[in-house]
Order: C-alpha cells, then sequence, then structure tokens
C-alpha cells in the first residue's frame, strides 16, 4: 500500500514538472513571437510616419505610438485612439475631396481670452460674429465694412493674409492672387479676439480654396498652424472649436479641451471707444512672479474651471480672480477695471474680468431662457449689470458701449463656397 501510494506520487510529481516544462517553453516561445510581432509592428508603424511626414510635413505625429494590438483595450475617454485605429494608423491629411475652390465665405466667432487667472490659457467663443470672403483675382486687395473696417491693414501684414499664406504653405501649394472682403462685428483691437478671427478665417479659407484638408485627432493641425502665428492657444482654439477652451502646449504640440458651460449664461461687456494695443498691455507685466502669486492662479484657475464644470455659478468670482496681468493692467491702463468689476458682481453678476488685453470688460450673467426678449426681465440681472457698467464709466469719463450677448458653442465655418460641396443628393448645413 506504502509502496503503491509512493510510485503514484512520484508520476504525479513527474507529471507535474513535464507540464511546467511545456508551459515555460510554449511562454518563452510566445512572449518570442509577440516581441518579434510587436517588433515588426513598430518598425511597420515608423516606416509608415517617415513616409507620411516627407510628403505631409503639417502632420504632427507620436513618435513612440505603435500600432495597437486589435484585443487590446479601448475606454471611453480613449477617443484619439478609437479614431487612430479607425484610420488604420496612419495621419495623413485626407486628399479625396481635394478641389481647388474659386471663393468661399468664412465666419468667425469673437472671443474672450484669460478669462481672469487663465492667461494665455483659458478663453471663450463669444456669439458675435465677422465674416470674411475670399476669392481669386487678378488683383490683391482688401476691403472691409463694419466695426474696425478703417483702422485694419489693408496689405500683406493683415492677418487674414497671413493665416492663407501659412493655408497654402500647408498645402505645399503656392498662392494665387488674392481678393479680401471682411463685415466685421468684432470690435477692433478691444480685447476680443479680431485678431485670431483674422488668423482663423484666413486658415480655413486658405485651405478651401487650395483644396486642402488637415488631419484633427491625434494632431489638430489647423490649431497648430493658428497657434503658432498667435503665439498662444487661448483666442485662436475657442475661434475654431466653439465654447470655452483650455489650451497648453504639451511639449510636442499645442492641444486644448473644452470645459463644460453651465446653460442660460449671459455676457454682458463694456466696450471703450478707445482700442487696446496688446504690446502696451504686455509691456506693463512684471518679468518675474513670486511663488505666491503663482499658487494664487493657480488655485483660481482650478477654481473657475470647477465652477464652471458643476454649475456653481456662485465661485465664478473668485475663480476669475488673478494677480498676472489684470492688477498691472487695471493699475497702469484701465484705471476703471476693478471698480467696474465691483460694480458689476453688485449688481448680480456671476464675475467680471479684463476680456483679453483690455480694454473690453466681461461680465458673466445667468437665467437667460429661450429668446430673452420673450422672457421677464426680472428673471434676469443683464439690465442692471449693464446699468452699473455704464455709471462706473460715466464716473471715470470713458465713453463706450454695453453690448448683450451669449457664449458661442460653434466655431468659424464656411458658409459659402464656389464651386458648392453641396451636390443633388447630399447637401451640407447652409447648403454650403
Amino acid at each position: 500500500m506504502s509502496s503503491s501510494n509512493s510510485k503514484s506520487s512520484n508520476q504525479s510529481a513527474l507529471i507535474a514538472a513535464s507540464a511546467a516544462v511545456a508551459g515555460a517553453v510554449a511562454g518563452v516561445v510566445a512572449s518570442q513571437l509577440y516581441a518579434a510581432r510587436s517588433k515588426a509592428s513598430q518598425q511597420e508603424y515608423q516606416t509608415r510616419v517617415s513616409m507620411d511626414r516627407a510628403e505631409h510635413p503639417t502632420v504632427i505625429y507620436n513618435e513612440e505610438a505603435p500600432v495597437a494590438s486589435r484585443n487590446s483595450f479601448i475606454f471611453p475617454h480613449n477617443h484619439e485612439e478609437r479614431m487612430r485605429r479607425q484610420i488604420a494608423a496612419r495621419q495623413v491629411v485626407e486628399e479625396e475631396n481635394a478641389v481647388a475652390r474659386d471663393s468661399v465665405t468664412v465666419r468667425v466667432p469673437a472671443t474672450s481670452a484669460n478669462m481672469g487667472p487663465g492667461y494665455d490659457t483659458i478663453g471663450m467663443a463669444v456669439d458675435l460674429w465677422s465674416e470674411v470672403t475670399v476669392s481669386r483675382s487678378d488683383k490683391f486687395q482688401i476691403t472691409g465694412e463694419g466695426d474696425g473696417a478703417n483702422e485694419m491693414p489693408k496689405d500683406e501684414s493683415n492677418y487674414l493674409v497671413l493665416g492663407c499664406k501659412a493655408a497654402f504653405e500647408a498645402a505645399r501649394k503656392p498662392m494665387p492672387v488674392l481678393s479680401y472682403h471682411v463685415v466685421s462685428r468684432i470690435p477692433f483691437a478691444r480685447g476680443l479676439g479680431s485678431s485670431s478671427a483674422a488668423i482663423v478665417a484666413g486658415i480655413i479659407a486658405g485651405l478651401i480654396l487650395a483644396g486642402h484638408r488637415l488631419p484633427c485627432w491625434g494632431s489638430e493641425a489647423l490649431l497648430q498652424i493658428a497657434a503658432g502665428i498667435e503665439g498662444h492657444p487661448d483666442n485662436v482654439a475657442p475661434a475654431i472649436y466653439g465654447g470655452i477652451q483650455v489650451g497648453i502646449h504639451n511639449g510636442t504640440r499645442w492641444a486644448t479641451e473644452r470645459v463644460p458651460a453651465p446653460p442660460g449664461l449671459q455676457l454682458v461687456m463694456f466696450i471703450p471707444d478707445f482700442i487696446g494695443k496688446t504690446s502696451d498691455a504686455r509691456a506693463v507685466l512684471q518679468g518675474g512672479i513670486t511663488r505666491s502669486d503663482a499658487a494664487f492662479n493657480i488655485s483660481r484657475t482650478a477654481f473657475l474651471v470647477l465652477a464652471l464644470s458643476t454649475n456653481n455659478l456662485d465661485n465664478l468670482k473668485w475663480g476669475v480672480q488673478d494677480k498676472l496681468h489684470q492688477p498691472q493692467r487695471g493699475g497702469k491702463l484701465y484705471k476703471y477695471l476693478y471698480p467696474m468689476i465691483e460694480a458689476a458682481e453688485a449688481a448680480g453678476a456671476h464675475c467680471a474680468y479684463l476680456s483679453g488685453a483690455g480694454p473690453t470688460v466681461m461680465a458673466i450673467t445667468s437665467g437667460a431662457s429661450g429668446d430673452i426678449f420673450a422672457q421677464r426681465e426680472k428673471e434676469r440681472s443683464d439690465s442692471s449689470v449693464a446699468r452699473a457698467m455704464m455709471k462706473t464709466a460715466e464716473e471715470f469719463g470713458i465713453k463706450g458701449t454695453i453690448l448683450v450677448t451669449k457664449a458661442a458653442s460653434e466655431g468659424a465655418h464656411v458658409t459659402k463656397v464656389v464651386p458648392p460641396f453641396s451636390t443633388e443628393n447630399m447637401i451640407y448645413h447652409h447648403n454650403v
């Protein structure tokens, strides 16, 4: 009995050892096969990237990104990875509709940058639009009507022309002679993104005329061009995508994400009659900042984004506080700034701040539901806030205009093109 048990034990041990060895061998073989396949996939991806970069220099690539395994997980937030797989890891400029156009009209929104502590980082699209028509022509000319038509440059230094040039360079095509007509409803040089609107409209118009398309997912090539001209993303990002945007440079490229905005927000802005030069507004800023000031702005920026994301409007007034640019600009350039902010908040605004580099002061209110002219006025505070802001302006002897509008959820878009994209069987918005 004892001998039989011992023999059975030895046989079990032998079987277990054999299985372990076989498993180890299989594991090594599988590991080597996986490594070889991964290496081949990585080499294949790098080869494709190198070929595509030579052909399409405007595309941004992730050098370390291997071709994803079909069996790996994609989480709900991995939208760029999902799109990357859909285009088979090949981030190239689409050419399927590469038909040059003769004329294009682009509608582009105003923007309010900085939003308090978000210096060169946070911006909001404003429901105030300009329209730009760019056409092939035998003579270069820039014409305009509306706000700032007389002040805007009429030569090739105009940001609209620079945007068009950048688009044709991205398309690797020579830029033809073009004529430009601007219907401007964005106040010129008032801190509402008139320059960024011109840049974005010029790039989009140039791309359409050149018959060239850019990748967005994982590259945001249009943003790269626009922010490269502007130098920061807080105006161009909302001009492109709409809404409230937080933009960064991640060490490789510009990137931006939309911040959720509560419904029913209204924008009440005091727009002075005088222009504000960005160069003057930047000249008054300090060369360095203290650790405490940096911590102050970091905390306020986080508070601002959280207040917007959670619909906690009472916290907006703390979220727009700032120590990096508003105190300096308010102290040296715009003496009315802080008294106007205090007056607006006392009259019912959730917050107020210097829009962009100024001189416009932006107040945010709420309560709008549907068309405000069909709504009881006492349900909102925009009228009382407007009166308080204008009263402060009068006390400082500043002439200007109050404008009431809302944030724009949509960014720049094409409204007309010749020849059109729409066909008999497929019609795009605005019958473009």
